[in-house]
């Protein structure tokens, strides 16, 4: 006769407990930094669409474009500012707490500027204050990816780290998907002179209700398990960041230049530039403002597949083979992007963004993965926010305010792909420089381990 085993079928539910809490975790995740996403990018592309006309027109067409996209970028630079505080008291009291603070915080300077008077009715006030709330939003951003990266990798089985990391990562193209699909929903619904006057400010509008789905989705994910261990050890570092620059400052530059190169070449459209220049009634190709909408709304689909299929791919390959692949297909997509634009019919313009997608998406998905396998548990979480916030400065801050003096300056848009072509080689670059540490321990019981440099031809110990 079968006899019960206790010892098993507490296992068995233990299992799927942890199996229950990781789906939660990756659902919580997508949600969370979908909605973060959405409130960023809707910024970026209003800014090319309308806020150059509301709010920079005195300043001249030209200038104001500019001026509106040099103020997307503007945000980047208090990113690390948003990476520094929320690194500091995330390695000190949790992700969790985080995450909660910045969903609400970018959400509250997302309605703010739904309700802005703009310069006609309010003159230099209004500019202001827009630049103010997109500071705010900076401020957000860069405390935002670091916690859900970790959640996320934390929570994951060792050998899918880069498929659970990918979930963080899939938050950008379904913001950018969700913003641009909101907007042209608008130009359907208020379409013309009615879309400047009101039709714009309802996406910004709907975040107050997005704000209090994320906060309840969240709120019911437990903290990471690394971090709890961290916590039980009283293992925290008293001072996170001044231990980062002072033992990890190779490091922290280098994975930043990973990421600027796709941050570059991403923020063509999440920064806005596709959007006004396929849009704008003077330029070359002058489409409809709801049909480039559309089209930059399908790119974010393949997008977001590619950047799932960058994160199985690392768990299978490793994290560094993984990029190198994705770095050769964004540079072929970079390749066609204007000749293809240029042709100036909306499936030439669609198929140019999906096929660069494709990269921006191999080049993305396995991103968390990778950040949180280069650095030791009690520092991570400063480590990986602020190698991100470096990162988009040098990458996608002002990726579309370069972008556009470029073509000004050139009167065409051969520069603009050599420099999107310059910044995927030095992603490529920089990644070559990084040893793969797939699979590597992440819990505070294997620091010495993980303080070992990931950079390819050292092994000095990070202590």
């Amino acid at each position: 006769m079968a006899t019960h085993d206790p010892t098993t079928h507490e296992t068995t539910a233990r299992s799927a407990t942890q199996r229950r809490e990781q789906r939660k975790v990756v659902a919580g995740t997508i949600i969370g930094t979908s909605i973060e996403w959405y409130d960023f990018f809707l910024y970026a592309s209003a800014a090319g669409l309308v806020f150059n006309h509301l709010f920079f027109e005195p300043m001249g067409p030209q200038a104001a474009t500019l001026v509106a996209f040099a103020t997307v970028g503007l945000s980047f630079l208090f990113r690390p500012l948003g990476a520094f505080l929320a690194g500091h008291f995330g390695d000190k009291y949790g992700r969790k707490v985080i995450l909660m603070i910045t969903l609400i915080t970018m959400g509250v300077a997302t309605a703010l500027i739904g309700v802005l008077p703009t310069f006609e009715t309010a003159g230099y006030v209004a500019p202001v204050l827009l630049v103010l709330l997109r500071i705010l939003q900076g401020i957000s951003a860069g405390g935002e990816w670091g916690g859900a990266a970790l959640m996320s990798v934390e929570h994951a089985p060792v050998n899918r780290r880069g498929i659970y990391g990918a979930s963080p990562q899939v938050g950008v193209p379904l913001g950018l998907l969700l913003a641009n699909g909101v907007l042209a929903l608008m130009t359907v619904i208020a379409p013309g002179d009615a879309f400047l006057e009101w039709g714009w400010r309802i996406p910004f509008l709907l975040s107050v209700v997005l704000i209090v789905v994320g906060y309840f989705i969240r709120h019911g994910v437990e903290e990471s398990p690394v971090f709890a261990q961290i916590s039980q050890r009283a293992a925290q570092t008293k001072a996170p960041l001044p231990e980062l620059f002072r033992k990890h400052w190779p490091v922290v530059i280098v994975a930043a230049l990973v990421f600027a190169g796709n941050g570059a070449v991403g923020y063509m459209t999440t920064g806005g530039f596709i959007q006004n220049y396929a849009s704008n009634p003077a330029g070359p190709i002058g489409l409809e403002r709801g049909t480039v909408l559309l089209a930059v709304t399908g790119s974010a689909v393949v997008w977001l597949l590619f950047t799932v299929v960058a994160g199985a791919l690392s768990d299978a390959i490793g994290r560094r083979t993984a990029y190198i692949v994705g770095w050769i297909a964004q540079l072929v997509g970079v390749a066609l992007l204007f000749p293809m634009v240029n042709r100036g019919d909306a499936l030439s313009l669609f198929f140019a963004l999906a096929i660069l997608s494709v990269g921006l998406g191999l080049t993305y998905g396995q991103q968390s993965a990778m950040y949180a396998e280069l650095y030791p548990a009690s520092i991570r979480f400063s480590g990986v926010s602020i190698t991100y916030a470096l990162g988009s400065i040098l990458g996608g801050a002002f990726a579309p305010t370069i972008a556009q003096a470029l073509r000004q300056a050139t009167g065409g848009t051969t520069a603009i792909a050599i420099y999107l072509g310059a910044m995927t080689l030095v992603g490529l670059i920089a990644t070559l420089l990084l040893r793969d540490r797939s699979g590597i321990p992440l819990g505070p019981d294997h620091e010495a381990e993980q303080a070992v440099s990931p950079l390819r031809g050292s092994r000095t110990r990070m202590v």
